[in-house]
């Protein structure tokens, strides 16, 4: 694996690389940074190049711009892009991870090639009183973190996102914390929270993208309003929304079957729309 910055306006990025392949970016969402990627990526890197990366104001990655909203962290994943490869490249984005990618899919198509996006908040796809709830759900999160502090807040995201650290895979461990959860969440909190709860995305953009979009959710998240935006999203593109491991957070406590389904919607996405060559087991279809 391979750490380096990269400098961009307002920001430096830290980012990973490994693996060999097609490139594939994983898009962490909350508060996540690189590390929380870690055993996805490792699950991955054995066909593809992963690119996993600290958002900017996470960790290692810095910003000196105040504000960033999800087209500033496209445009983030756009110059790592570019010093990266000059191929289109695969995107996996997970909740906040998932808005960005398909602000990326808007702003910079011509770099992308099928973005994955699991349980998207987009929040102006829901029908009311169902929006409604959802923005009070990310307004009482921002309220408690200002009234009670960063931890609260995170467990009241918790409960509304359906967290259940009891569904996973038999070998995946509970994260220690490290001493930059707390200001990442701070950073998330003051920032990116809020940012997610009023971004619009331009949904005639989305649907004139050239790029391969596919709306993903858990298989045990249908309870939640971020599952109902991802199908909502399929609705609006007329594509049908796949099913992954998990609930919202399946990425982290279920990363083998997560991998082993990001390859099977990458391979049927390759076998839609490749040439017969780029087909993975191209004799059995």
């Amino acid at each position: 694996m391979r750490e380096s910055v990269l400098e961009v306006p307002g920001a430096r990025l830290r980012h990973f690389v490994r693996g060999s392949g097609p490139l594939l970016v994983l898009v962490a969402g909350g508060h996540g940074d690189a590390a929380v990627n870690e055993a996805l990526a490792g699950h991955l890197a054995d066909r593809y190049t992963v690119l996993t990366y600290d958002r900017r104001g996470l960790s290692g990655s810095t910003t000196d711009a105040p504000g960033p909203t999800p087209a500033t962290h496209a445009d983030d994943i756009s110059h790592l892009l570019s010093a990266l490869t000059t191929e289109p490249a695969h995107v996996f984005g997970r909740s906040m991870g998932a808005l960005i990618s398909l602000e990326l899919t808007i702003r910079h198509p011509g770099q992308v090639g099928v973005v994955v996006a699991h349980e998207p908040p987009v929040i102006q796809l829901l029908p009311e009183p169902e929006r409604a709830r959802a923005v009070e759900d990310l307004l009482g999160a921002e309220e408690t973190f200002k009234a009670e502090g960063a931890f609260p807040a995170l467990r009241r995201f918790a409960t509304f996102a359906g967290i259940d650290p009891t569904d996973r895979e038999s070998d995946v461990e509970t994260r220690v914390p490290g001493p930059e959860q707390l200001p990442n969440l701070e950073f998330f909190l003051t920032h990116d929270a809020p940012a997610v709860r009023t971004h619009a995305l331009d949904l005639t953009g989305l649907r004139n993208s050239p790029v391969r979009i596919v709306p993903a959710a858990g298989e045990n998240s249908g309870h939640i309003w971020a599952h109902r935006c991802a199908r909502l999203l399929a609705e609006e593109l007329g594509i049908a929304c796949e099913m992954f491991p998990g609930g919202h957070n399946g990425y982290v406590f279920r990363p083998r079957a997560t991998a082993e389904r990001l390859h099977q919607v990458l391979d049927d996405q390759a076998c839609r729309t490749g040439t017969p060559d780029t087909c993975p087991n191209k004799e059995e279809r």
